[in-house]
């Protein structure tokens, strides 16, 4: 499938998803809105995939934020609808029902901090900044911002960083929690080929039934977590790959899952 402002190559199940608009940072716009869409419903029913990278193109940036020229002629109506929008493209990312790691390489402001923080794990560049600067054009963050950030970091620094606008560096975000590594700018898509490598070396059953186990954890009392965790587990002990890996651990080799 054809998309005129992303990229997408598949390669060893591993999809690598280029944000493709560099001469304006990659700042997210209808049509890139609208691309990110069909996509992902395209890589969520494709049975040769199992891991996403997402990253942007060029060195300066992941997503700088959203097309201001866009935000600008909105309305109270047109807003809610935008939002709406976003937040849904960023939903089906997060339930792809497949591990999404977002390589980010320079600015992730706005929206693009938004879009990193759908993504199941986050690796960062030296040289990247994360933020979420919307109060300085008198809104706030849209597409799931103000709810991802404060799971992730905590309602103080969430806080903080929403409502002083001010951009954090790498080494910052590490800190907090907001991405999972740091690493210098020209290994950043080599180390999360390695991790999509890593986990798609592994039962995919089970990796997807982390996945739906994990989403749903701020949702849910602690009881109804553990109640569907228990039933997860139950269906992990059902497939081939349960009968593989344990088998396998006991013969001392390594165990050979299917893609399925």
């Amino acid at each position: 499938m054809d998309y005129r402002t992303l990229l997408c190559n598949i390669d060893e199940r591993i999809a690598t998803v280029t944000i493709n608009r560099p001469d304006k940072l990659n700042a997210l716009n209808a049509e890139i809105r609208a691309d990110l869409k069909r996509c992902f419903a395209a890589l969520k029913n494709d049975p040769e995939v199992d891991v996403v990278i997402v990253t942007g193109a060029g060195e300066k940036a992941f997503v700088a934020g959203a097309d201001i020229a866009e935000l600008a002629v909105l309305n109270g109506e047109t807003g809610r609808a935008m939002s709406s929008s976003g937040q849904g493209v960023f939903d089906d990312i997060e339930n792809l029902g497949k591990p999404v790691i977002a390589a980010v390489n320079g600015y992730a402001l706005g929206g693009g901090c938004e879009l990193a923080m759908a993504c199941h794990l986050r690796i960062a560049s030296e040289n990247a900044r994360f933020g979420q600067p919307e109060v300085n054009l008198g809104v706030i963050p849209g597409y799931g911002g103000t709810q991802r950030l404060a799971r992730l970091v905590g309602r103080g620094r969430a806080m903080e960083l929403i409502l002083t606008g001010l951009p954090i560096d790498a080494q910052e975000a590490f800190r907090i929690g907001l991405v999972n590594k740091i690493v210098p700018p020209a290994e950043l898509l080599d180390r999360a080929r390695m991790m999509a490598k890593a986990i798609g070396s592994f039962g995919q059953i089970a990796v997807r039934m982390a996945l739906k186990a994990v989403n749903i954890t701020e949702e849910v009392p602690l009881s109804e977590g553990e109640r569907l965790e228990a039933s997860l587990f139950g269906v992990c002990c059902e497939s081939p790959d349960f009968k593989e890996g344990t088998r396998a651990f006991l013969e001392k080799r390594k165990p050979i899952f299917r893609h399925s």
